[in-house]
């Protein structure tokens, strides 16, 4: 069995008693696939609005293994890439909905952390997506504008000024300033929460992958050591859908990379303020996003990717990446530059070809899947529990109403069309990164 902590900093941190894997059969009215934000929200917000239901969540290795246990822990209002792309591929009045939708997912999470007593060195500081060139600038300033003929109330342009004022780098010309985004230890959040749920009545198994899934009336699923037999099912998947033949073409995963500093010291804080803490992205099509931990590490994640391609999803680490990165910190902050590194690691993240989340039925009003955060999850899948948790129970709320459920995918094509498509997607990312971005070459 693969040791889970060496996925993570957040993993190694968060102690964690297994549960024991799936034995023998059960019968619940709810199986839900995946044991990571979007799972564990899913029973959650189920046990919460139907406390008899019988719940069970089925997880291939440990809670919080994928995505969840590895993301930078930005608690943010950004639903897929940018606004900017959302308007154009949905319109503007979808973009104000996905918005709000992720208003009303930030508040979520600080409510869930806060009333159940979360332990997950959750912060409240606010988010800067700092312009790195003038070019930037101009990206950035242009989404501020969008926003604020939305309608949307507190995300404001700061300039540079006032921008090296909280943080101070060399590269920054300004910045959208939000104050709506939380930081946790997702690790910790998302096991703090399954004690939640375990403690509504929900059931886990860890090291329980589901190897075929049959309907038959019921839904019956197969695992190695037992059986699941359901009246509904949620494949709460993500970046692992791909191997679920029935979402196979929905997205793709895609891994993104991060490396984690030792605690800064009192000097460094000198040169470099932050005394606010905000979490902080860029404007690049594939980002610089980085924040402090709770014990002063600098964490520093994006600048490239790796597509995975087919089953293969050891795509963990990345040395290239991991040393641009590197390079990056003290690009970004010089007076960081004797600074060491403790920890690297890679993660996947679930991307459609519109670069949008989905979800919705799958086949019939019994099956549930969602998917598709492209990189901004942590707010979004715990909003998209408790929609789930609405659809499966099949109430019209204006959670269910919001464009992207049940909205129609553009499928990836099937390989050998696949990796030329993502490649090309890939290759013009990185040739408008590398026009507008200078400052990092």
């Amino acid at each position: 069995m693969e040791d889970y902590t060496k996925k993570s900093f957040w993993l190694a941190s968060s102690p964690y008693t297994e549960n024991p894997p799936l034995e023998g059969e059960i019968k619940v009215d709810v199986a839900i696939i995946g044991g990571g934000f979007t799972g564990i929200a899913s029973s959650y917000f189920l046990k919460q609005q139907e406390p008899s239901l019988r719940v069970a969540v089925l997880e291939s290795e440990v809670v919080g293994y994928g995505a969840s246990g590895r993301n930078g822990g930005f608690a943010m209002t950004l639903f897929g890439m940018t606004m900017g792309l959302t308007a154009l591929r949905f319109g503007k009045q979808k973009a104000l909905e996905a918005h709000r939708y992720m208003e009303k997912a930030v508040d979520l999470v600080k409510d869930l952390v806060i009333k159940h007593n979360i332990d997950c060195d959750f912060e409240f500081p606010g988010f800067l997506r700092v312009a790195t060139t003038a070019k930037f600038e101009k990206r950035i300033k242009h989404e501020v504008e969008l926003a604020q003929s939305l309608g949307i109330k507190g995300i404001e342009w700061i300039d540079r000024e006032k921008t090296i004022e909280q943080v101070n780098s060399p590269l920054y010309l300004g910045a959208w300033w939000e104050p709506r985004c939380g930081l946790v230890n997702p690790a910790k959040l998302v096991r703090g929460l399954m004690k939640v749920a375990q403690g509504m009545g929900v059931d886990f198994y860890d090291r329980t992958p589901v190897l075929e899934v049959k309907k038959n009336g019921k839904i019956h699923l197969k695992t190695p050591g037992g059986s699941v037999i359901a009246d509904k099912l949620v494949f709460a998947t993500n970046a692992y859908s791909h191997l679920i033949p029935q979402l196979r073409r929905k997205q793709v995963p895609v891994f993104t990379y991060i490396v984690l500093t030792e605690p800064l010291r009192e000097e460094h804080f000198k040169e470099i303020r932050w005394k606010n803490r905000q979490g902080i992205e860029d404007a690049r099509d594939f980002v610089h996003y980085y924040r402090l931990t709770r014990d002063n590490r600098l964490l520093m994640g994006g600048r490239d990717i790796t597509f995975a391609v087919g089953k293969d999803m050891d795509k963990d680490l990345n040395e290239r990446i991991f040393k641009q990165l590197e390079d990056d910190i003290v690009l970004t902050f010089p007076a960081l530059k004797d600074v060491k590194i403790t920890h690297r690691w890679g993660g996947p993240v679930s991307v459609p070809t519109d670069l949008s989340p989905a979800m919705g039925y799958l086949g019939d009003k019994r099956i549930v899947y969602s998917l598709g955060c492209v990189g901004h999850g942590v707010a979004l899948t715990h909003m998209n529990g408790w929609t789930i948790s609405d659809l499966l129970l099949e109430k019209k709320t204006e959670r269910t109403e919001t464009f992207f459920v049940n909205r129609t995918v553009i499928p990836w094509p099937p390989e050998p069309f696949r990796f030329i498509m993502s490649s090309a997607i890939y290759s013009y990312m990185r040739m408008e990164d590398k026009v507008l971005d200078k400052a990092y070459h």
